[in-house]
């Protein structure tokens, strides 16, 4: 868990230990392959399953406020080769200000 923190302090101080934990809860096996924990934000199949899946479902995004916040951070994060998948979702959530949807 304090990997995931850590990573994610790289691009916001302020990390919520509780928000991370629930991102790595609603992740849960998918984190086990090296795969599936990261976001590719060259394919777009793949940001459309973030828009669709957690964007939507977790944090209530519309589609267009889930692409808009999806762009913001894998613009803030395009100098990272492994974006993690807890990490882009934390951005995620603090960008479109749901942090508050993660209990």
């Amino acid at each position: 868990m304090t990997d995931y923190a850590a990573d994610i302090r790289k691009y916001s101080s302020s990390a919520d230990d509780a928000k991370v934990a629930a991102i790595v809860r609603y992740c849960g096996i998918a984190l086990r392959s090296a795969d599936a924990s990261l976001v590719s934000t060259s394919d777009p199949a793949e940001l459309a399953r973030v828009r669709d899946g957690f964007a939507a479902k977790k944090l209530g995004l519309s589609a267009e406020s889930a692409d808009a916040g999806i762009k913001a951070v894998a613009e803030k994060m395009k100098g990272d080769r492994t974006k993690q998948r807890v990490t882009f979702y934390y951005l995620l959530a603090e960008q479109t200000g749901t942090l508050g949807k993660l209990p």
